[in-house]
């Protein structure tokens, strides 16, 4: 029914209206096709046919030729601002004046349609030709506009890529392939680095300063594993063609980084409020919430490079070391071993705790090997070796008290079970960790002991985008996603766009000129007249 409406208007307006987009009615006055197009419009609306219409061929009417009206108006301006470009002197940065002039043009995709700009260009023997309109509306390299590249990043951050090619489709009426979106958003992505490098975070507060770390792996590509995956990947014989067999592992995830840098003010507890939180509203409400908080990921960088950034992003939050820092970490060794190194290379001291849920997982592991899986028993015993981990007892004492449980039920023990509370005792009881686990004097401090922050950007920033089914993540597209993920996520989206936009100019635009400076090929602005009484 759409159709036929859309048919009939088209008919009955002739010459006026033009089925196809990209076709413009030629005049010499400025606006004057799309002037003529909402006159026809508004006349079709009118219509007794129209009167009779049913409202959602009327409101699909008025969206397709809004648009229509909006991509005449846009390629009206970019004629209008042709007709108003003037010679300049023009030259590179390679220093060759560009004296021949010539007419040109080029064509853009924007989120209203496809429409043509005519500039000028300036050309010498041997030389790339320059466009200083180009670098005055600040075009991109490639067909798609800003507004696309804007649309993309903002949506390839929570949807998959065909999601966002039907998106597209649907909002602009543009077929773009996969492949296009997915290198629009490595683009987008692009000057994630600099943005925060540069941005001054220095904050006037006495809250702790939080830095967090963790690790989460994501399904690659075979060609984008790290090398010492992708050769056990090539070693490994599969026992089964369809299916992994019980013990096999697919080696097919390469490990992304999560770091997370917030402040959080100080909050003063004992055990038994962790043990036995009291769930009503007003205790919810006494818990301090994280500020500042800023999350991102890496799966490109080595973990030590992303934990670097980390830690600079703390310097530069608290450059003057007036604060107290807590970096709260998962146990895993080199993991540690990075942080420790990053904390002396930036000359700063910290307060490193182990993560009690970390710590707790390898308790419930024991406790299933020595009551069976969860029950209340289970549940009371892993709450009293919490409690006493919480009143300052240390990892160790702990895997002393759990070996001799297990040495009491020997009898009933399986080697598995035995394994297992093995594997618990010696991450308990590990020098390293256990000089980590001082809780009682960081609940007596007000320190947080937990990584829930972390642990929400490992689920928000890479699973819930990254760990859909069959999905294969190429290394660049999965780096520009976290990347806009983690901006999104931070708050920084509006701002971040501002600087790619500028950074933009600069690499495509102004790099090309004579000391980075675009000539205005636009007529002087008018002073604008004050009338005075």
């Amino acid at each position: 029914m759409f159709e036929r409406t859309t048919r009939m208007w088209v008919e009955r307006e002739g010459a006026v209206m033009s089925a196809k987009p990209a076709e413009v009615v030629e005049t010499t006055v400025p606006f004057s096709s799309a002037r003529a197009l909402a006159g026809a419009f508004e006349a079709t609306l009118s219509s007794d046919d129209m009167v009779r219409t049913p409202h959602d061929e009327i409101e699909e009417l008025c969206d397709a030729q809004g648009r229509e009206w909006a991509r005449r108006m846009l390629e009206e301006h970019m004629r209008l601002r042709a007709e108003l470009e003037a010679r300049v002197p023009v030259v590179g940065a390679d220093g060759v004046e560009r004296r021949a002039v010539r007419d040109s043009g080029r064509s853009l995709r924007t989120i209203v349609g496809s429409v043509s700009v005519p500039r000028l260009a300036y050309q010498a023997a041997g030389r790339d030709d320059l466009h200083p309109m180009d670098g005055s509306l600040n075009l991109p390299k490639e067909m798609f506009s800003f507004g696309i590249r804007r649309l993309v990043a903002r949506e390839v951050a929570r949807a998959s890529y065909d999601e966002v090619v039907e998106l597209l489709r649907d909002v602009t009426g543009a077929d773009i392939a996969k492949r296009q979106v997915e290198e629009l958003a490595m683009r987008a992505a692009q000057d994630f680095d600099a943005y925060y490098e540069r941005r001054s975070a220095a904050e006037t507060t006495e809250e702790l300063l939080v830095v967090s770390t963790d690790g989460k792996g994501i399904a690659m590509r075979h060609e984008d594993l790290r090398e010492g995956t992708r050769r056990a990947a090539e070693s490994t014989k599969r026992k089964l063609q369809t299916r992994l067999a019980p013990g096999e592992k697919s080696n097919r995830k390469r490990m992304a980084q999560v770091a997370a840098v917030y402040s959080i003010a100080p909050w003063k507890r004992t055990a038994a409020d962790l043990v036995r939180p009291l769930r009503t509203d007003a205790v919810e409400e006494l818990r301090p919430k994280p500020k500042g908080k800023r999350v991102w990921a890496s799966v490109e960088k080595a973990q030590q490079r992303v934990i670097r950034s980390a830690i600079d992003e703390a310097i530069r939050r608290d450059p003057d070391a007036t604060r107290r820092w807590v970096v709260l970490v998962d146990g895993d060794p080199k993991q540690l071993r990075a942080v420790k190194a990053e904390l002396r290379r930036a000359k700063r001291k910290a307060t490193i705790i182990l993560d009690v849920v970390h710590v707790l997982e390898y308790v419930w592991k024991a406790a299933r090997a020595l009551f069976g899986e969860s029950n209340a028993e289970a549940e009371d015993w892993v709450g009293n070796r919490l409690l006493a981990l919480l009143g300052g007892r240390s990892g160790g004492d702990v895997a002393q008290t759990i070996r001799w449980w297990s040495a009491r039920r020997k009898g009933s023990l399986d080697a598995a079970r035995t394994a297992a509370i093995d594997e618990a005792c010696d991450y308990l009881s590990d020098r390293a960790r256990t000089r980590l686990m001082h809780y009682e004097e960081a609940l007596r401090n007000g320190l947080p002991i937990a990584t829930g922050v972390i642990e929400g950007a490992c689920r928000y920033l890479v699973k819930d985008r990254m760990d859909r089914t069959g999905a294969r993540w190429s290394l660049t597209g999965a780096e520009a996603v976290l990347r806009l993920r983690a901006i999104r996520a931070s708050g920084d989206f509006d701002d971040y766009w501002k600087f790619h936009l500028a950074a933009e100019k600069g690499r495509n635009h102004s790099a090309r000129y004579a000391a980075a400076t675009i000539p205005d090929p636009l007529p002087p602005r008018k002073p604008r007249l004050r009338r005075v009484k």
